[in-house]
């Protein structure tokens, strides 16, 4: 199992992990919203893989077969391994390279406020709360555990319907003999 765990975790991770990458070039000509859409897309597309690990990891047991619960714990661990290479990332471009991400993303976001119709208390009250978030973003602990939040809803749902999908239950050798006789 870790061998399949490790395998479709890496490569739902390089895809999380170069996705972000190449839409981080061109973040400012595409926006905060739209970079959201693309981010959760690319997120979809590389929790895709849990369905693939879960698949495999069935296949390796007797009769192929595997219960909800293994499967589940089959997909989270790979979506773990995936936002850890996600997390890994950001927090090599965070705080590797200077980011100024935190204050652009202070400034958005009262512009969208001041576009809404916000009052100057509204905006001060605003601000101050962005500031005070920026001040905990700085922190690499709270910075890699708001960036873990991310992926995880996504991550969270793939796993549930892959193992949905993809769990079987053994029937009792008694069941199976009587469905047989029914059948004929």
């Amino acid at each position: 199992m870790r061998k399949i765990v490790l395998t479709y975790g890496l490569i739902s991770g390089g895809i999380l992990a170069a996705t972000f990458l190449v839409s981080l070039q061109f973040h400012d000509a595409i926006g905060f919203e739209n970079g959201m859409v693309v981010g959760y897309t690319s997120m979809v597309l590389a929790f895709l893989l849990i369905y693939f690990g879960v698949r495999s990891y069935r296949e390796t047991l007797p009769g192929a077969r595997v219960g909800f619960g293994k499967a589940l714990g089959v997909g989270l661990l790979i979506a773990f391994v995936a936002s850890c290479c996600y997390v890994a990332t950001w927090e090599a471009i965070y705080f590797g390279t200077k980011s100024d991400y935190i204050e652009k993303y202070e400034a958005h976001m009262l512009e969208k406020a001041r576009k809404a119709g916000a009052s100057e208390a509204e905006l001060a009250a605003k601000k101050a709360e962005m500031d005070k978030m920026a001040a905990m973003y700085h922190n690499p602990v709270i910075n890699s555990a708001m960036t873990f939040m991310e992926p995880l809803p996504v991550a969270l749902i793939m796993a549930l319907v892959s193992a949905g999908l993809l769990s079987r239950k053994k029937k009792d050798e008694g069941e199976a003999a009587s469905a047989r006789m029914r059948q004929a």
